[in-house]
């Protein structure tokens, strides 16, 4: 993996997230978790580059994410879309799925874990969180996408690293 500009990335980051989807990781090169997401977003906030994602409470992930302070954002290309749908539907409490998916862990220059497979890896520094107010989302959102009622927690993190294969 090469350093990068951030500034310079080309990608269509709807399609980056929403059609090829991402991995979310955090913990330590050593013992880390990861989860597939497709949603989240890329911007600027406080004057640096952003990422928001979403993590909602009883993904394994999130514990990760809570008590580090970094995080990072895989994504790959369509070769491992089977690695990225098993991320997604199995739990890293029963499943070593670095290990199910022949995942190389490597760490970032922070120490945040990422996998050598990934076409271009973002570092963020956790800046802010926050859990969503039910009583502001919209009631057609609730009733599609929170019949548990398992309201995401927001997350912002500074992207202070770029990583392309």
């Amino acid at each position: 993996m090469k350093k990068i500009d951030v500034k310079s990335l080309q990608d269509n980051v709807f399609s980056l997230i929403g059609d090829r989807w991402m991995l979310i990781t955090a913990g330590t090169a050593e013992r880390c978790n990861t989860m597939t997401a497709s949603w989240g977003g890329l911007g600027v906030l406080w004057g640096a580059p952003a990422a928001t994602i979403y993590l909602r409470p009883q993904r394994y992930t999130k514990e990760f994410v809570d008590r580090e302070e970094y995080f990072t954002l895989a994504f790959f290309g369509e070769e491992q879309r089977k690695a990225l749908t098993l991320c997604g539907s199995k739990s890293g409490r029963e499943v070593d799925k670095v290990k199910e998916c022949g995942f190389t862990v490597a760490k970032a220059e922070c120490g945040a874990p990422y996998f050598e497979e990934a076409e271009l890896v973002l570092v963020c520094r956790k800046r802010y969180a926050q859990e969503m107010d039910p009583q502001a989302i919209p009631q057609d959102a609730k009733d599609r996408f929170y019949p548990e009622k398992d309201y995401h927690t927001m997350y912002i993190g500074e992207v202070v690293e770029a990583l392309r294969k």
